[in-house]
């Protein structure tokens, strides 16, 4: 998959023990757009990998976004958290 970047870009990525946070300019929104939208249209598997040295701001956490093919729902304390599930 080719990964495309609207010039001018930024991108943080965050974990604040709870919740991820993806903060980003209008171009690294539109990037990022751009990018799952072509992940979905990927086999299951594919995946896009991010970090500080190919494209978020300096100290930001890891991310991985993963196509996969299904998600269930599972009750864990007050939350719902999903889980992969292989059909």
């Amino acid at each position: 998959m080719d990964i495309k970047w609207v010039d001018g870009f930024k991108i943080r990525v965050s974990f604040d023990g709870r919740s991820v946070i993806i903060s980003a300019n209008r171009e690294g929104l539109l990037a990022l757009a751009g990018q799952l939208t072509d992940l979905a249209k990927e086999d299951t598997g594919n995946h896009i990998h991010y970090d500080e040295n190919n494209s978020l701001e300096e100290d930001s956490d890891e991310l991985i976004i993963e196509k996969i093919r299904y998600i269930g729902k599972c009750s864990l304390g007050r939350m719902d958290i999903p889980t992969v599930r292989t059909i």
